[in-house]
């Protein structure tokens, strides 16, 4: 008899345990977060929109953001370049450091046009001579995908993403897939509803691959097709140049929001976004208070129109929770 009086209470405690993620991440005042990704993830500043949503959305956190970027490279040329060195900061050996530094010097001997090796190599020896006042222990990395969705290049981010995570759950961190999704986001205002065949088959790929290695997941593919089916008169890239709007920026964001804390990023003050990247005039000559599309650099969304891209990123989120969870 007492075992069943005590059922109840005890199916009623399993039903409110909260996710294990956001509640060890809810209980700190201070969150140490890795980006790690391309130009997608330096864009508009995105780390610190997100540190900005973070602070606003948690009354008393503190977010510290580092990112290691690499212009137009995936997360297979990252491991080449070492990055994966960044999520051990807390345990690196001045030894590992210094192999990662040979291995470059050696890939730029046989390439010398190798810049990004040389970039690498550069950040590497700058790691190396103040590797320990760097020491940090992550709370959470960010791993972005690119250009995942194009037969033609496999980036290789299911291979890959696996080998940094195997990393940042052995160092006691949290791992989140920031999906990147460049060849379905519009430059023009739409006509009809796109088809959403492409998108949701990627999804459940990267649900797929979010289950097997314990990830979350931004899930950016979905959100556009949500923000292109609900305002299609909005735009999710410059016309200009490849990268994400401030529109797909800004729902970024948001979905980062809702996928840290599992909470709605709905009424969040952050309302602005900013790209880092002018318009030029002339070859080398460049207007920084104008975007690539000749439009000013800041971009400052109405209540209303902030409270929709809202919704639509964690309407979106909800949705790929359910697909995760049927």
């Amino acid at each position: 008899m007492k075992h069943r009086a005590f059922l109840p209470i005890l199916l009623a405690l399993i039903v409110f345990i909260p996710n294990p993620a956001f509640a060890a991440d809810s209980k700190k005042d201070t969150l140490n977060v890795l980006f790690i990704g391309n130009s997608y993830t330096a864009r508009h500043k995105l780390s610190q929109v997100v540190k900005a949503m973070a602070e606003a959305g948690q009354p008393g956190l503190t977010m510290n953001v580092t990112t290691v970027i690499y212009g137009g490279r995936t997360l297979a040329d990252h491991w080449r370049l070492g990055s994966q060195n960044y999520l051990r900061l807390s345990s690196l050996t001045a030894e590992e450091e210094q192999a990662t530094i040979d291995s470059l010097e050696k890939a730029l001997a046989d390439n010398p046009k190798d810049n990004h090796a040389k970039s690498a190599l550069n950040r590497h020896r700058g790691l190396l001579r103040t590797l320990d006042q760097q020491r940090k222990k992550w709370d959470i990395v960010v791993l972005q995908s690119y250009r995942d969705d194009i037969k033609e290049s496999p980036t290789l981010y299911a291979q890959y993403a696996p080998k940094f995570v195997e990393i940042i759950k052995a160092q006691g961190a949290r791992a989140i897939l920031y999906e990147t999704s460049p060849t379905t986001q519009n430059a023009k205002p739409l006509k009809t509803a796109p088809d959403p065949t492409v998108t949701l088959k990627k999804e459940k790929a990267i649900a797929a691959l979010a289950d097997q290695i314990g990830a979350d997941v931004v899930p950016m593919a979905l959100v556009a097709l949500r923000c292109q089916t609900e305002r299609p008169d909005l735009t999710l890239r410059f016309i200009n140049d490849a990268h994400l709007n401030h529109t797909m920026a800004y729902l970024t964001a948001c979905t980062f929001y809702a996928t840290l804390f599992d909470q709605s990023p709905q009424g969040l003050p952050v309302k602005s976004i900013t790209d880092i990247r002018y318009f030029e005039k002339s070859p080398k000559t460049f207007d920084k208070s104008k975007d690539r599309d000749g439009q000013p650099i800041k971009r400052i969304f109405s209540d209303k129109d902030a409270a929709q891209l809202q919704k639509i990123a964690w309407d979106a989120y909800t949705e790929f929770q359910q697909m995760r969870n049927p």
